[in-house]
């Protein structure tokens, strides 16, 4: 920088000076507009685009995989591209704290580097040249953080395609604008390419990356949900031994705790004196000693964490009478006259609600599965007999409505109990039932409709 150059700067930062730049309101002003802007990007996005629900955190769920926020998915994506390197993948000090403290370095001696007395954006080529290539880099790392380095069939075009891409271009790029810096237009080039380049290779990945999955994952946000999925869940689990209400005081029908008496669940004695937490722990850990297994996945169960919330919260609104619980919808939508239920719509959540707990794998049920529509139709050692279309005399109508079945060839043992064994099936489950079976058996609301008849209006006499 020659005197003439530092005469003019000083002259500058001396009428800068003296105009001077008041904190109130000038620089008040525009931080208040950009917290503004921001605030309302924020709103935006949260009105808009929104947050997927997902479940309550859960140590024990091993097939959970965590990732950072979005923010910081680059070096997330960059340390995945790095660890593909041969040899130097596997020296994580290097991507973790060499390459970042570089990274930081640079920025931090660009002053010292590029000494250009220019303000301008024109003059200051080498800088912009820089995070221009910095800012691509994460951009597309970030859109390609999701896209695994070797694909289902062991390929691994997309992982190196990635690694050129995040790593080898910029780092050959830096490397050029460091050597070219004295000549903007190679800079500009360099950096023109380079760009271009990484667009090009990511926009590659990004087309031949095959289509992710939508990960399924149901999550009650609102109280009626949870309720309903804490009922759908106690069903399945607790039924068996404490009965649709929780009301059972001796267990019946279940090998290993038939004749054990437990305390009512749905009692004051326990609501009123077990606290939720208290409750949560039972259900994860279980009584062993009292023959109640383990629920939680941590102690080796089938529930989550929050799976567990739910059936406390179902047991809290609709048993506790210190809670008021609120409008619930249905478990299947009232049947019409003539109307014929199909599986999808009326069968599937009754089953889910009344049968399941019993009627499925690993436990004693003369092998008469019920967890799904095919199950229900082949399954059984009564198969033949179990669901026959248009019979009223199938065993699960029989069952349903009170009426053993005795065995053929021994007629005064019982081969089937009454279905549910501990309390009768509302009437209009029953009905359900009936008409479902009479009618064939539809799977489909489709199948169902095309059944269904509408009945004729008597005439006026």
């Amino acid at each position: 920088m020659n005197d003439e150059t530092k005469k003019q700067i000083n002259e500058r930062y001396e009428r800068e000076l003296d105009k001077g730049e008041r904190f109130w309101p000038d620089t008040i002003f525009k931080d208040v507009v950009m917290s503004l802007g921001i605030f309302l990007l924020l709103i935006l996005l949260a009105t808009f685009v929104g947050v997927p629900a997902e479940p309550k955190a859960d140590p024990s769920d091993t097939s959970y995989i965590p990732r950072p926020e979005w923010y910081f998915l680059f070096l997330f994506k960059f340390l995945a591209l790095y660890g593909q390197l041969p040899i130097i993948g596997k020296i994580e000090w290097l991507a973790t704290v060499l390459i970042p403290g570089i990274a930081v370095a640079v920025l931090t001696l660009i002053p010292f580097i590029e000494k250009s007395p220019h303000r301008h954006y024109s003059k200051r080529v080498l800088p912009i040249a820089i995070m221009t290539i910095m800012v691509v880099g994460i951009v597309l790392l970030t859109l390609m953080s999701e896209i695994p380095t070797v694909s289902e069939d062991g390929s691994a075009l997309l992982g190196m395609l990635q690694t050129i891409s995040g790593i080898f271009i910029p780092l050959a790029a830096y490397i050029l604008l460091f050597a070219f810096k004295n000549n903007t237009r190679l800079m500009l080039w360099t950096t023109g390419l380079a760009a271009a380049s990484m667009i090009l290779v990511s926009g590659t990945v990004l087309t031949l990356a095959p289509e992710k999955e939508a990960e399924e994952t149901e999550v009650a946000t609102t109280l009626p949900d949870q309720i309903v999925a804490g009922q759908d869940l106690y069903s399945i689990h607790c039924t068996e031994c404490h009965g649709d209400d929780g009301s059972v005081a001796v267990i019946e029908g279940v090998e290993g705790l038939e004749g054990e008496k437990i305390t009512p669940i749905n009692s004051r004695d326990v609501l009123y004196t077990i606290t939720d937490s208290a409750m949560n722990e039972v259900i994860a850990y279980g009584r062993p000693n009292a023959g109640m297994p383990p629920f939680g996945k941590t102690y080796g169960g089938e529930l989550t964490k929050s799976e567990i919330d739910y059936i406390i919260i179902f047991m809290r609104y609709l048993w506790d009478d210190r809670f008021e619980a609120p409008v619930i919808k249905p478990l299947f939508p009232p049947l019409a006259d003539g109307e014929v239920p199909s599986y999808d719509v009326h069968i599937q959540p009754v089953v889910k609600r009344y049968c399941i707990s019993c009627h499925r794998a690993g436990k004693d049920n003369n092998n008469y599965l019920m967890t799904t529509y095919e199950e229900i139709l082949t399954t059984g050692d009564q198969a033949a007999n179990n669901v026959i279309a248009g019979d009223e005399k199938s065993y699960l109508l029989q069952t349903i409505q009170g009426q053993s079945i005795m065995n053929p060839e021994k007629p005064d043992e019982e081969l089937i109990g009454v279905m549910p064994p501990t309390k009768a099936l509302k009437p209009d489950v029953v009905d359900v039932f009936v008409r479902w079976v009479m009618n064939g058996m539809p799977q489909t609301a489709a199948e169902a409709a095309a059944l269904s008849t509408t009945p004729t209006p008597t005439p006026a006499p």
